[in-house]
């Protein structure tokens, strides 16, 4: 058996002892303080500071009791709906939309339950009261809970509030893995270190700082001294099922945890379904559409939003335009042709940023050395073609307004993959083409995710995934992602 790293050795591990009780009773307080806040305030705001009296049942003697009494017995509900919800359970903190679904799914059946009740019993409680209480309270609750995830992810930055993670498995998806849970921190999960077969201790993962603490025996030896909590199976090539269930039952529960990661890459959760037979937990993927209501709702939302939008900011977009016209020769709108769904040419439109000449000065800067931008895409960070007010307009992403019309038209959509030239797509590798499964976008994954900053081969990937798991919800959140990265503005150029 090969040497086992100490604790020490294994690197520093800064963690926070039972965090998740810890945040988990952070959460709770600040739910109890926003529904005190707004069941008392809607109370106060319905009925006055004197409050009011309801009635329980339709005798000639109902019990009456003061609407303080009800709003503490709604308060007490949905408190315990947010916990039998699981709202505050450690597999949904931090990272994805399942802690807010839950979140408004208890909060809806609170209030059916209270309006069951309500009929069943007879009780004569005022509709406006509940009907400003329930949104008011998901609202407060919602937005309490996206605070707590910010301050949440600066503290998985820093290696704290997280899952201490071993990693087990082949050296090249332990590395694999290793690599996606850093580029992730805020999910929460912090390597720790990795066992792999023949793992020579003191030696790293290939790539990654990650420490190679022992061999496939030494799993358990390498828990108990570096404190890990979660061991993730990367590969179970090297692991027969008898070990991965033996490993399971080893594991002291509720403190130790064993993750499986399949060989299944960015795929969306909603595509994924686990399904048990005869014991074998089948993973069950759904097959991308790309037709029907969800083709219909994405036109539809991209129709209202691009004529919102534009009717919004008409008097920048009419800004902007008279700012180019007055400030270089040459056209307001730069039209290029680009590639667009199922491999069709169109016509896209930008604010011109550039000279009237860059197409034909770029065989001279392709020559030029730059790290900005990739293989395909060409990039440059002091680009001599931009003008002094188009640098100011590609810094905010505003030169791509005028591609609202081209959403208008249905050649473009709101959210998608980057709509590439004619040059890029020359050089794509058959499997790129599937981005054409559906039509570009104004902003997506790539603008998200570093812009002009990322590889070629990540903004493939990005690209690709979007396509794969497009929906609308998706959309939505890409959309508010895009305002906040156009605000930081890292990567535009």
């Amino acid at each position: 058996m090969s040497k086992i790293l100490t604790a020490t050795e294994a690197g520093d591990r800064t963690t926070t002892p039972d965090w998740h009780g810890r945040y988990a009773l952070y959460l709770a307080m600040t739910d109890l303080v926003v529904l005190l806040w707004v069941v008392f305030g809607v109370q106060i705001a319905w009925f006055g500071a004197d409050a009011s009296d309801v009635k329980f049942g339709a005798t000639t003697a109902p019990l009456i009791v003061n609407y303080t009494v009800v709003s503490v017995i709604i308060i007490i509900g949905w408190m315990a709906v947010l916990h039998t919800y699981s709202t505050r359970d450690s597999r949904v903190l931090g990272t994805g939309s399942e802690e807010y679904k839950n979140v408004a799914t208890a909060s809806l059946h609170l209030f059916a339950f209270v309006a069951l009740g309500a009929y069943i019993f007879q009780v004569d409680v005022a509709r406006g009261y509940i009907l400003i209480a329930l949104p008011l309270g998901v609202f407060a609750l919602l937005l309490w809970r996206w605070l707590w995830r910010q301050w949440l992810a600066v503290q998985r930055r820093r290696g704290r509030y997280s899952s201490q993670v071993l990693l087990v498995g082949s050296a090249t998806t332990a590395a694999h893995i290793a690599t996606e849970l850093r580029d992730r921190s805020e999910a929460g999960y912090r390597v720790v270190g990795a066992c792999i077969p023949d793992g020579l201790a003191g030696t790293r993962l290939g790539g990654t700082a990650v420490s190679v603490l022992g061999d496939l025996d030494a799993i358990h030896a390498v828990l108990e001294r570096t404190g890990a909590d979660t061991v993730v199976i990367t590969s179970s090539d090297e692991l027969p099922p008898a070990r991965i269930r033996e490993l399971s039952w080893s594991l002291e529960p509720g403190r130790q945890h064993l993750v499986v990661a399949p060989s299944l890459t960015d795929i969306g959760g909603p595509r994924i379904h686990t399904r048990p037979v005869s014991g074998l937990p089948l993973i069950h993927v759904e097959t991308p559409r790309y037709e029907g209501r969800k083709l219909l709702a994405k036109r539809a939302f991209d129709i209202v939003a691009a004529s919102i939008i534009m009717v919004l900011l008409a008097p920048v977009l009419a800004g902007i335009a008279l700012a180019v016209r007055v400030s270089t020769p040459g056209p307001v709108l730069f039209r290029q042709n680009r590639v667009g769904i199922n491999g069709r040419h169109f016509s896209m439109l930008k604010f011109r940023s550039m000279v009237i000449d860059a197409e034909v000065r770029l065989d001279a800067l392709q020559s030029k050395s730059r790290v900005e931008g990739n293989a395909v895409m060409f990039k440059m960070k002091n680009d001599p073609r931009v003008t002094p007010i188009g640098r100011f307009l590609r810094r905010f992403s505003l030169d791509e307004l005028p591609q609202l019309m081209n959403v208008f038209l249905g050649t473009m959509s709101l959210v998608g993959p980057r709509p590439p030239l004619e040059r890029e797509v020359n050089e794509y590798e058959n499997h790129v083409h599937r981005r054409f499964l559906v039509k570009p976008g104004i902003t997506g994954l790539w603008q998200v995710s570093g812009r002009s900053n990322l590889s070629w081969e990540d903004t493939v990937r990005l690209d690709l995934y979007y396509v794969e798991n497009w929906s609308t919800i998706g959309d939505v959140v890409i959309l508010w992602r895009t305002a906040k990265a156009v605000v930081g503005r890292d990567g535009a150029y």
